[in-house]
């Protein structure tokens, strides 16, 4: 497991009424691949800590030469993982080929009112603040851009993020393969990096796409009724069974429960479909 490390706040904007995206300034930072996460610990005056494991949205940071004895990001046998807040997963440790020393890296953090962590980070740190950090973790729900097939991205609410994480590596590395994010999110006001998801569609020749379920309300003028996604419109919408794409599915239990059993049915194979889910924080 990688050491905790300082990381002090250098910008932060609202992304939402109720979520934040925070950039740290992390030096040291041993790199990253897109979709993999981070522990994040803050500690209280009384010196009481609690720490959350959260995704991280920048897009991969990794340099050409391995860290001396570090071994490549190893993936784990297909199959969920957890983690405790919205845009937080977990999984095991996967220590990365090395990077620039020091790096911005951004996370969209959503509230939970009743939360531990979420809160303060949304509402209470202030830019020059520092926290700890410890990562980054995980080397199974990872997207690299050497992969050559076809990749499906299906976000529910907050889940989003570390599939921008992807579609931020995938636009940066100009990427001729298809992704596509079919993004399932209460409504347009809710919705995460809307302005950038639209500029990554209209700026990768067709490469990228994105598609909104919104299951309570809906912008002026769309096409589509307000509900939630359905086995009909995931087929539809989905790349096809015959295009054999790689399937990275992230949000609420019950969601990616659903859309997985749904996946599963449609004749995609297990082994393509790559899942993380989130409760609380």
């Amino acid at each position: 497991m990688p050491e905790w490390q300082a990381a002090r706040l250098v910008a932060a904007h609202d992304e939402t009424a109720t979520a934040r995206t925070l950039v740290f300034d992390v030096p040291g930072w041993p790199g990253h691949l897109a979709g993999q996460h981070v522990d994040i610990r803050v500690t209280a005056p009384d010196g009481y800590s609690a720490s959350r494991e959260y995704s991280i949205a920048s897009g991969e940071v990794a340099a050409a030469a391995p860290l001396p004895g570090a071994p490549d990001a190893a993936g784990s046998a297909p199959g969920s993982v957890s983690g405790s807040a919205p845009g937080s997963v977990s999984g095991d440790s996967s220590p990365l080929t090395g990077a620039p020393p020091g790096a911005n890296v951004e996370f969209s953090i959503e509230e939970l009112a009743d939360g531990e962590v979420s809160p303060y980070l949304v509402r209470g740190l202030e830019i020059g603040d520092h926290l700890e950090i410890r990562g980054p973790v995980g080397g199974y729900f990872v997207w690299k851009a050497t992969q050559p097939e076809p990749v499906q991205l299906i976000a529910g609410g907050s889940g989003v993020v570390p599939l921008m994480s992807m579609l931020r590596t995938h636009a940066a590395a100009g990427h001729p393969t298809p992704m596509k994010l079919l993004y399932s999110v209460r409504g347009p006001q809710f919705a995460f990096y809307t302005d950038e998801l639209r500029r990554i569609a209209d700026t990768s020749m067709g490469a990228a796409s994105v598609d909104y379920a919104f299951t309570r309300s809906a912008p002026e003028g769309s096409d589509r009724s307000v509900g939630r996604l359905m086995r009909e419109e995931l087929e539809m919408l989905a790349l096809p069974v015959s295009s054999s794409p790689t399937i990275y599915l992230c949000g609420p239990n019950s969601f990616v429960e659903g859309i997985s059993q749904w996946l599963l049915e449609l004749g995609h194979p297990a082994s393509r479909i790559l899942t993380e889910r989130f409760g609380g924080a």
